[in-house]
């Protein structure tokens, strides 16, 4: 089991676990940065599904819409 680095709850980490398949993040978009440390952590780390999931909204919801050339 992994510890959430942004809210401390545990959750299963296929890449830390040593999991055969791969892990649950990898089905969610890769294009989103996380930042490196947050308030109170030590280092930076995975985070649970749910806070991943909130931060993908919230990356998305603030992002400025593009328009394609044309």
């Amino acid at each position: 089991m992994s510890t959430c680095t942004r809210c401390g709850a545990s959750f299963g980490c296929a890449m830390a676990d040593g999991s055969a398949g791969p892990c649950w993040c990898t089905a969610l978009p890769p294009v989103v940065a996380l930042p490196s440390l947050d308030a109170g952590a030590t280092a930076p780390g995975c985070w649970c599904p749910t806070c991943l999931e909130q931060h993908i909204a919230q990356s998305h919801a603030v992002a400025p819409a593009t328009t394609p050339p044309g």
